[in-house]
């Protein structure tokens, strides 16, 4: 059952809470008391403008700066630049020098004068030590930056000048013929490839060298040398090990050597002990002369010979074994270079004279010019771990001169040589002066 709708319900109007004199207004009071000092003090702060109300204070508080200074003592170079002089700064900039008078009252003249004519320019003094020193006039290179040299040193008239300027008192010996130009000179050097092409100055870079390579071209290079230098290791410990066995073989013959000449020395000093009856073969026999004894220096000698006979036909059996095993890696090496060029005789690709070739595919040939040998390229490749993928944290590595300098022994510039360690010594001679034997009697 519902209800019929009433009105709102409201309190009584008449109890205490609801007259005016308990309402709080202690707030109202209290604003209106600050509001009426403030007017007795002169006016009301909130509607004052800013310039009545602050100022400003420019030199501080000296008490607080003492204060300060107690505790954080200033440094006394900041206390002579916080001084100030009435004199003025001295000017350091350079002034031009007075012809009239070289000295002065002590005045420095104001820098915002104009110069004086007789100030020497750094221009000009530039110029007068050049021309000094010889300057323009003097030949500071033998060769120019043209095509044509400036100084020949094969030409016949400064060869000529060089020798009018001997002294007369040796006129009397023979001229000296002028040294001629090698016909070698103005030939084009020869390449060391064996087609006779000419190599690059500067070879095409590889592309594991880069600082941050293909990972496909870098692991292949990576695995290329790893196995190059595996066999570089186990043709070294072979070497090692067959240099090993010669020498043990050799002590092994050398003991059994002085084991046979040790029990022939014994077998001679044996005495039988039959030694003062004498039988009828020994008489028989006494009137056969026999062979003498051999002393020991010659049974040693005998030994030496027979050591060195077989070392030498053991050394010449294992050269022979070398020479047929180098014959066989070559028949192998001859069948499947047949084999590679059969295989890839479809896909030829013929490169340009002028393009670039890399050292590395370069064939050189076996007769060169110098007995010297050409040396090895130095190996463009790094550890995984020392790879950098900045260029900021890459470090400069190998050597700029060895690499021109295996170029130009590539290109047929300079001739391989080996380095002078001990170089040849001039002989002196040391002789007496007969100087005071020319003499002159004067009458």
């Amino acid at each position: 059952m519902t209800e019929a709708p009433g009105q709102f319900k409201q309190p009584s109007r008449k109890g205490k809470k609801a007259w005016r004199k308990n309402v709080d207004i202690t707030a109202v009071q209290k604003g209106l008391e600050t509001v009426r000092d403030e007017v007795i003090k002169g006016g009301v702060v909130a509607e004052k403008p800013s310039a009545e109300l602050f100022t400003l204070d420019p030199t501080g508080d000296q008490h607080i700066q003492r204060a300060y200074n107690k505790v954080h003592k200033p440094l006394k170079a900041d206390e002579i630049l916080a001084q100030r002089s009435a004199v003025p700064a001295i000017d350091s900039r350079k002034r031009p020098a007075s012809h009239s008078t070289t000295t002065t009252d002590g005045v420095l003249e104001s820098s915002n004068k104009k110069r004086r004519s007789g100030y020497v320019s750094h221009k000009e003094l530039e110029r007068l030590t050049k021309l000094a020193h010889g300057g323009e006039h003097v030949y500071k290179d033998v060769v120019a930056f043209t095509d044509v040299p400036r100084y020949d040193p094969w030409a016949e008239e400064n060869q000529n000048a060089a020798m009018q300027e001997m002294d007369a008192k040796y006129s009397f010996l023979e001229a000296k013929r002028p040294v001629k130009e090698p016909k070698t000179l103005k030939r084009a050097p020869v390449a060391l490839a064996v087609d006779g092409k000419e190599i690059s100055a500067v070879p095409k870079p590889k592309p594991e060298a880069s600082y941050n390579p293909n990972s496909t071209d870098y692991f292949d290079a990576y695995m290329r040398e790893g196995e190059k230098a595996v066999e570089e290791e186990k043709k070294r410990l072979r070497a090692a090990e067959e240099e090993r066995d010669r020498l043990e073989r050799a002590a092994k013959s050398g003991a059994e050597a002085d084991a046979k000449e040790k029990d022939l020395l014994d077998d001679g000093n044996d005495e039988s002990e039959w030694e003062g009856v004498e039988s009828e073969v020994e008489a028989s026999s006494r009137s056969v002369k026999r062979p003498e004894r051999k002393t020991k220096a010659q049974r040693n000698k005998i030994a030496r010979r027979k050591e060195a006979e077989r070392k030498a036909a053991l050394e010449a059996v294992l050269k022979k074994r070398a020479q047929q095993a180098a014959q066989v890696k070559a028949i192998a090496r001859s069948i499947k270079g047949k084999e590679r060029a059969s295989s890839t005789a479809a896909v030829i690709a013929k490169e340009d004279d002028d393009q670039d070739q890399d050292e590395t595919t370069v064939k050189l040939r076996k007769r060169r010019f110098g007995k010297a040998p050409i040396p090895q390229e130095m190996l463009e490749l790094v550890l995984p771990d020392k790879l950098q993928d900045s260029l900021r944290l890459l470090k400069p590595e190998g050597n700029l001169l060895r690499d021109r300098f295996r170029s130009a022994l590539l290109r047929g510039k300079i001739e391989s040589r080996n380095r002078i360690t001990q170089h040849r010594q001039a002989r002196t001679t040391v002789t007496e002066k007969w100087t005071y034997k020319d003499w002159k009697l004067i009458a």
